[in-house]
């Protein structure tokens, strides 16, 4: 389910989840959108559930955000109170792509995401009732850092979410095995809705959802609304007239370039295919280090890039300005690449760019235009940009060798991401003993390093 964007008479409001490539994307729109004199404002839901000592990245976002977009409420976003863990006995698979991740037949994942990721621990499938209760004891446990306070007394909304594959007859068991034991605990079951809100491609598993309500969220959630799915509502519209009043139109396509081929064209051109059949050659290969802290698509995403990237060769002509292609480039990714990766790309060469002039191209430029692009993601310096940074002052007869060692940093840097412990994006959410290999996004980066270097010491 994507981040929900609302237009109302005052502005538009965004709802995201947290997660790392929901917040860069929707907050670079929403950065583009207030460029443009668009009032704009934007919540993050967090209320997973999982974790007992959340990573620096934070709580995810779940099928809570399903309740937040009912309610609409700020002062509701911001306390909290939705709480949401998942259960699933299968993982899920992007389509054409092998499993998120490896569960044995008898098993059960605890604490998983809604992308595929792993959970926090395994054990062995029992009686729903026996699971519901493990969920609920996990979720308002007082020694987690990310836990659901619930006493008895409180009055809560449930949600027993459909994570995609269970039928009808398991759902409605967990629905009531939920029931009975909240109630046992003292807990007032007011509302409860049951089925698939917010799934996870043909994931068997289920997720837990519940929202403490007073008689003012009681009321936001009853009322009507037009959204035709929302369950046990009317689906008539909320009044005579809409309450979505027409947005300007905003564009971040790369526009068509007008320019003239310039000496450099030619070597870009050739450097930018050597990069795109890298990519294609290496999707399967990002793609398999992805599942094992992401979601699988890491090759997928880097060789949807490259594929625009092809097309849109094929029907222009490449600017003389290296700054201007740089540009050209940055819209692109973050129109065709998707995810947190084309977040990145775009930020990276859209602050490149402003450092590639038309009379400014040399060596020296190309290393403080990318050191700018690492500054603008808000990163440390990397050591390959580090060793660019070489090429302001060396001769011109040892630009080579400086390229050289920086792809060879790169490689270094790839290895050393396997001993790293992530702060940001899905893999934050898996125990580290889970995370061995090399981060995908890491060889990536590299594999274009390469391909740039290759490109200029053969001239093909």
């Amino acid at each position: 389910m994507e981040p929900l964007l609302l237009q109302i008479s005052s502005g538009i409001l965004l709802i995201v989840k947290n997660y790392t490539g929901d917040r860069l994307n929707f907050g670079l729109a929403a950065e583009q959108a207030r460029n443009h004199g668009v009032a704009v404002d934007m919540v993050i839901v967090a209320e997973d559930c999982a974790f007992d000592r959340p990573s620096k990245a934070g709580r995810r976002g779940l099928c809570g955000t399903v309740f937040i977009h009912k309610v609409q409420d700020h002062s509701f976003v911001g306390s909290g109170l939705p709480g949401t863990l998942g259960v699933s006995l299968s993982p899920c698979s992007v389509p054409g792509c092998l499993p998120s991740f490896e569960l044995p037949p008898g098993d059960m994942e605890l604490g998983l995401g809604i992308h595929g990721e792993p959970g926090i621990r395994r054990s062995k499938v029992s009686s729903a009732d026996e699971v519901v209760r493990t969920m609920i004891e996990h979720m308002t446990n007082p020694n987690s850092q990310s836990h659901l306070p619930l006493q008895s007394g409180d009055t809560v909304v449930l949600c027993v979410n459909n994570l995609g594959a269970l039928s009808c007859l398991e759902m409605s068991v967990v629905t009531r095995a939920t029931i009975s034991c909240l109630e046992a605990r003292g807990v007032v079951v007011a509302r409860t809705m049951t089925g698939s809100f917010m799934t996870s491609l043909e994931m068997a598993g289920v997720s837990l959802t519940l929202m403490k309500a007073d008689q003012e969220v009681l009321t936001l959630f009853d009322a009507r609304t037009s959204a035709p799915a929302w369950p046990n509502l009317s689906s008539v519209s909320v009044s005579g007239r809409s309450c979505v009043t027409e947005a300007p139109v905003m564009s971040s396509k790369p526009q068509d370039d007008t320019q003239n081929e310039g000496p450099l064209s030619p070597v870009m051109r050739k450097a930018l295919e050597k990069i795109c059949s890298t990519l294609l050659e290496k999707q399967e290969e990002l793609n398999s280090l992805d599942r094992t802290a992401g979601d699988g698509d890491c090759g997928n995403t880097h060789a949807q890039a490259a594929r625009a990237i092809q097309e849109w060769l094929q029907g222009h002509v490449v600017p003389g300005c290296p700054g201007r292609l740089l540009s050209i480039l940055a819209g692109l990714l973050e129109e065709k690449m998707g995810g947190s990766s084309g977040a990145l790309y775009s930020l990276f060469l859209t602050a490149a760019a402003g450092h590639m002039t038309e009379g400014r191209s040399n060596t020296a430029a190309w290393a403080t235009a990318m050191h700018a692009g690492t500054q603008a993601m808000r990163r440390c310096k990397s050591r390959e940009l580090d060793e660019l940074m070489k090429l302001k002052t060396a001769p011109p007869a040892e630009h080579m060798a400086v390229l050289q060692a920086a792809v060879q940093r790169a490689a270094s840097g790839v290895e050393s991401t396997r001993d790293l412990t992530a702060r940001a994006g899905r893999a934050s959410y898996i125990a580290a003993d889970r995370v061995t290999l090399p981060d995908p996004g890491a060889v990536a980066v590299a594999a274009i390093f390469t391909a740039v270097m290759e490109t200029l010491q053969t001239g093909s």
